[in-house]
């Protein structure tokens, strides 16, 4: 049976190349840009529900990537 932690979302932040801080999930489509670390981790605390523990800060470049599949094909086609 999995614990709590194992269904807390982990989420990811550092800075990007250009040196926004970037809170992401690890493996989902949620994420964003943020003006410093405090708001990126507040946001990742936030949708993970406070779980500190859950939260990893990347000490190389982190990029936000959420794909082309965050819109779905037929969106991109139109």
């Amino acid at each position: 049976m999995p614990t709590k932690i194992e269904k807390t979302p982990l989420f990811l932040i550092g800075q990007n190349r250009r040196g926004n801080w970037v809170a992401t999930m690890k493996h989902g489509l949620t994420g964003g840009l943020f003006i410093n670390r405090a708001a990126a981790l507040k946001f990742a605390l936030f949708e993970n529900g406070n779980h500190p523990e859950a939260v990893v800060a990347v000490p190389g470049v982190l990029e936000l990537d959420l794909g082309t599949n965050a819109m779905g094909a037929d969106a991109l086609a139109a």
